[in-house]
């Protein structure tokens, strides 16, 4: 897997079926970005082009999708969903930050969450629109959400708490 962490991530699903099926639309031989971006709108219910970017890219993170020269294509093995705790902490922008973040503080509500990573947010990012704190917050609302899908979070009464486990949480679970 590629050791550069990737930025976007999708609204988070109810289940991980939404993953599996935003996954098995990317094709198994590369196509362009504008072709990608169409099976995903097309295959998987994607509502828009930039939504299908930013999946394509949060796949990527993930290991589960590959941009190569011709463009990009399905990982060709099966996801391993214990894997996906490592995968979305090792491979999108500010899992591992935060993760760390509830680690020392307890569990966090999504604001308090958020003030405590605003130290991570790179410093274009804080410049490139005048709204950064509500795009950041957004971010760190559906990092958690994520995190808690595949098992680096747990939620709690008092908020977000570092999962003990980090076993990926079934789709009967995530959606309690």
């Amino acid at each position: 897997m590629s050791t550069t962490r990737r930025k976007p991530v999708p609204p988070v699903p109810d289940s991980l079926d939404r993953l599996d099926a935003v996954r098995a639309a990317v094709p198994l031989t590369p196509e362009p970005e504008t072709s990608c971006c169409a099976r995903l709108m097309e295959r998987a219910d994607v509502p828009a082009q930039d939504d299908a970017r930013t999946w394509l890219t949060f796949l990527r993170g993930l290991g589960l999708a590959e941009e190569t020269d011709l463009g990009y294509v399905r990982t060709r093995a099966d996801p391993d969903r214990e894997a996906l705790p490592e995968r979305f902490l090792e491979g999108v922008y500010g899992a591992r930050e935060l993760r760390e973040t509830v680690e020392r503080a307890g569990p966090l509500g999504v604001d308090e969450a958020f003030e405590r990573f605003r130290e991570h947010v790179p410093q274009y990012e804080r410049h490139r629109a005048d709204d950064w704190e509500r795009v950041w917050r957004g971010r760190v609302t559906r990092l958690l959400g994520w995190g808690t899908l595949v098992g680096v979070f747990e939620r709690t009464d008092a908020g977000y708490a570092a999962s003990q486990g980090g076993a990926v949480r079934s789709d009967s679970e995530s959606s309690t």
